[in-house]
C-alpha cells in the first residue's frame, strides 16, 4: 500500500515538475531576448526590471497559455518600451516581431483615447491600457495567447 501511494505521489508531481521546467525555460528565453534583470521568480511567475520606469511580468500557465506584459510608469513610453515588449512577446508567443510591433502600435494608439484596447494578432490577444493613478500615469501592454 505504501509503495502504491509513493508511486502515485511521484506520478502526480511529474506534470507540475514539467510545467515548472517549461516556465523556467520561458523565463530564461524572455531574459535572453530582452536583457532584462529577473527581480522576482517563482514556479509560475517572473518580474523583470527592464530599465528606467519599466518592468516586465511573465505568467506561466502552460505551453500555450503563458502571457507577458510590460509596464511603464508614465503616459508616453519611449521607443525602447515598444522594442522591449515586442522582444518579450516574440519570446513567449513566437509571433513575428513586425506583426507584434504593428499590433502594439495600434493597441497603444487606441488606449490613448479609450484607456483600454484589445487587438487580435496571430492567435493572440494584445491588450494595452493607460491609467491615471495617484502616483502618476501607468502604461501597460500584454500579449496573451488565446487558448482556442
Amino acid at each position: 500500500m505504501r509503495t502504491s501511494l509513493a508511486l502515485l505521489l511521484i506520478l502526480a508531481s511529474v506534470p507540475a515538475a514539467r510545467a515548472e521546467d517549461e516556465c523556467s525555460a520561458l523565463i530564461d528565453r524572455v531574459q535572453a531576448a530582452t536583457k532584462a534583470e529577473v527581480a522576482q521568480r517563482s514556479t509560475d511567475f517572473a518580474r523583470f526590471d527592464a530599465g528606467p520606469q519599466t518592468s516586465l511580468t511573465l505568467s506561466c500557465a502552460g505551453a500555450k497559455s503563458s502571457s507577458v506584459g510590460a509596464q511603464y510608469r508614465g503616459e508616453s513610453p519611449p521607443d525602447a518600451y515598444e522594442d522591449l515588449f515586442v522582444r518579450a512577446g516574440h519570446a513567449v508567443t513566437g509571433i513575428d516581431p513586425e506583426r507584434l510591433r504593428e499590433a502594439t502600435r495600434q493597441a497603444r494608439e487606441q488606449a490613448q483615447s479609450r484607456r483600454h484596447s484589445v487587438v487580435e494578432v496571430a492567435g493572440a490577444r494584445l491588450t494595452c491600457a493607460v491609467m491615471k493613478k495617484d502616483d502618476g500615469p501607468l502604461t501597460l501592454c500584454a500579449v496573451i495567447p488565446r487558448g482556442d
